[in-house]
């Protein structure tokens, strides 16, 4: 029997489904092709538009996640704002401003260049407890994505703008731990300090990573990656402990959050990186620090025990 794509042709428009259902019409009504034959090649032929379509939906999801152009700052509270404020000062971030609410200071920012920040709180109660406190996130377009998270059924509270002058916006995340978002503003507190504050001994010139602690380190890295689109991304050096999970930010930023499990010894994390671990070393050294040696990796800790990790990266 004639091949039925022979006889689509004049008056007949070119329609690549219409020839594929003729064809396997024909390859199924055709008793001269064995049984076999005919059941395997009318399988691919269903099969490979079925593939088409899953790879164009993925593709379109990945295409759909908005870009966060990189860690913002990381908030840590601290038990004397004064003595970690020195610490990182040492380190040669500046403050590049502080809050304060009736003449005591409620927040210090120290620079780490004219986009990312550590953000230092001080501990008010007891039981407020001491190190990590959340993450932010920048991006450009802080609507959309607000708009975007609550199209994948997140909770994100309105965009607003917060006493720095940035637009802001916080989301819990796993296990009710929240997640910051922002997006600096001409005339913010941010703004304004650019290309200000930059410690010429800065130990480092970009946040990496930031460590964030959860119960179930899987169940937090199928949120970020199936809601949040963070990828699944390299260690730049072998992991200080068992487990870590390393997911690069949505976008081109080459920036991380790295997921660990907590225990009651873990401590946070915060990532750095340098050009030259053996030139960083001899900084640290030079300013009475102690400085513990992995592969890789060299770390320090601060006042409250936090680990500062630094590890051999180019900055983006």
């Amino acid at each position: 029997m004639p091949s039925p794509l022979n006889r689509v042709g004049a008056g007949v428009p070119s329609n690549r489904g219409l020839q594929e259902a003729l064809f396997a019409n024909w390859v199924c009504s055709d008793r001269s092709w064995p049984l076999g034959c005919r059941t395997g090649l009318l399988c691919k032929l269903l099969l490979v538009p079925l593939i088409f379509l899953i790879s164009t939906s993925a593709a379109q999801v990945q295409i759909q996640t908005p870009e966060l152009a990189g860690i913002a700052h990381a908030a840590i509270r601290v038990s004397d704002l004064a003595k970690s404020r020195e610490f990182y000062e040492k380190l040669g971030f500046q403050e590049a401003f502080a809050m304060n609410q009736d003449g005591t200071p409620t927040e210090a920012f120290l620079k780490v260049n004219d986009r990312q920040f550590i953000e230092l709180y001080p501990q008010r109660q007891p039981s407020e407890p001491i190190g990590f406190m959340h993450v932010c996130f920048e991006s450009n377009d802080l609507e959309a994505l607000n708009h975007f998270y609550l199209g994948r059924r997140l909770s994100p509270i309105p965009v607003w703008r917060a006493g720095a002058g940035n637009l802001l916006f916080t989301m819990p995340g796993p296990e009710q731990q929240n997640i910051e978002y922002t997006q600096y503003m001409p005339g913010s507190k941010h703004s304004t300090d650019r290309g200000k504050h930059l410690g010429a001994n800065r130990i480092s010139e970009q946040i990496l990573a930031v460590g964030i602690e959860m119960q179930d380190p899987a169940t937090a890295r199928t949120f970020y990656t199936e809601k949040l689109g963070f990828m699944p991304a390299k260690s730049p050096a072998p992991p200080l402990e068992p487990g870590q999970i390393w997911l690069g930010l949505p976008g081109q930023s080459g920036q991380r959050v790295v997921v660990v499990q907590h225990t009651q010894r873990s401590v946070f994390q915060l990532f750095f990186a340098v050009a030259d671990l053996r030139r960083t070393g001899a900084q640290l050294k030079a300013i009475h620090l102690t400085v513990e040696k992995h592969k890789s990796a060299l770390s320090i800790q601060d006042p409250d025990g936090n680990r500062i990790v630094f590890v051999k990266a180019k900055p983006v």
